[in-house]
């Protein structure tokens, strides 16, 4: 039998979309030198100021990183942040042709103010964003289902990547999964939060307190799980099920699959587990593509999400990364 790391090479060469609300992600690195005259609040002097895609631009750029190729369907406003996060999609290899322009809604900024001070990691003080979360103008919307409808023809999965912040109306969902079923393409979620907007799904995906939410229920022993996932399944009609849990590992339910925990990989040290969901899906979603059996693609996604939670910001790992830790757990085991 393969190991899980004999199976990573199979991750490349996919072509995938991502819809979803994208955002720029700004970080802004500053050394404390004292507290303020005005307020009980530190003073930064600023050291540097760095800028990343974020949102659903993360499970696009972890897709490339695995060798795959991906495009993004989403909207942004016609402000420098939009060329600018045009431009930096570009740069990733990112295909940006599905992005709509809008002239009423701001681009999606979030700025991080960081403390620095060698030898300790920089520390969040605070973050303020900059977003519109009304959903789109009719307009906006047949724009976006246009862009839908000349990329999933060419793609062999569409992720769905809500952040909430208004891309993902009821048309923008009918028509992907539609679309999907039409051309025989995976159609994977990331709902975070907004789960009840799904369904009929190849894969869902949301973490414990979503999926608690949306149950309307507690999950806090096994049954609680075993029991819910397959209500959300059932609920949602959907094929597969995921339900990841942090420290916890993650839960996995679906069609001709019987509930199965996971438990977590363990990490030596978490730092950051800003984009650990989009790394899953994506990983997942490419796993799946790949015809890898649901529980395989699982497993090595929560690899790949234990990577990224030791570094800062959205990150992503590399193919030789992914194989050479499921190698190193492969020879513990």
């Amino acid at each position: 039998m393969n190991s899980l790391a004999d199976l990573v090479p199979r991750l490349a060469g996919r072509r995938i979309l991502v819809v979803g609300d994208v955002s720029l992600d700004e970080y802004l690195f500053g050394r404390a030198t004292r507290l303020s005259r005005e307020a009980p609040v530190p003073v930064l002097e600023l050291i540097r100021r760095e800028i990343i895609l974020g949102g659903a631009a993360n499970p696009a750029r972890n897709i490339v990183a695995l060798g795959s190729m991906a495009a993004q369907v989403s909207i942004v406003g016609s402000d420098p942040e939009g060329q600018q996060l045009r431009d930096l999609l570009c740069h990733a290899g990112i295909d940006a042709r599905g992005l709509v322009v809008s002239p009423s809604r701001p681009t999606t900024l979030k700025t991080r103010i960081l403390a620095e001070e060698s030898p300790r990691l920089p520390q969040q003080v605070a973050r303020l964003d900059r977003l519109e979360r009304t959903a789109l103008s009719a307009v906006e919307e047949d724009r976006v289902i246009a862009a839908l409808r000349e990329q999933i023809p060419t793609v062999a999965a569409v992720i769905c990547s809500d952040y909430q912040l208004g891309l993902m109306t009821p048309a923008v969902i009918g028509a992907s999964r539609d679309l999907c079923r039409a051309h025989g393409v995976l159609f994977t979620v990331d709902a975070q939060g907004n789960s009840h907007a799904y369904h009929s799904a190849d894969l869902f995906r949301c973490n414990n307190q979503e999926a608690a939410a949306a149950l309307g229920t507690r999950l806090e022993r096994e049954e609680d799980f075993v029991d819910g996932l397959a209500k959300l399944r059932d609920t949602l009609s959907a094929r597969l099920v995921i339900v990841t849990r942090g420290p916890q590992g993650l839960s996995i339910i679906g069609q001709g699959l019987g509930y199965r925990h996971l438990p977590a990989v363990h990490v030596s040290e978490v730092y950051d587990t800003i984009g650990a969901g989009d790394t899953f899906i994506a990983v997942t979603t490419l796993g799946l593509a790949a015809g890898l059996d649901p529980v395989a693609a699982a497993q090595i996604a929560n690899t790949a999400s234990a990577l990224v939670v030791r570094r800062l910001g959205n990150a992503v790992v590399s193919l030789e990364e992914l194989a050479a830790a499921l190698a190193h757990q492969h020879d513990h085991q």
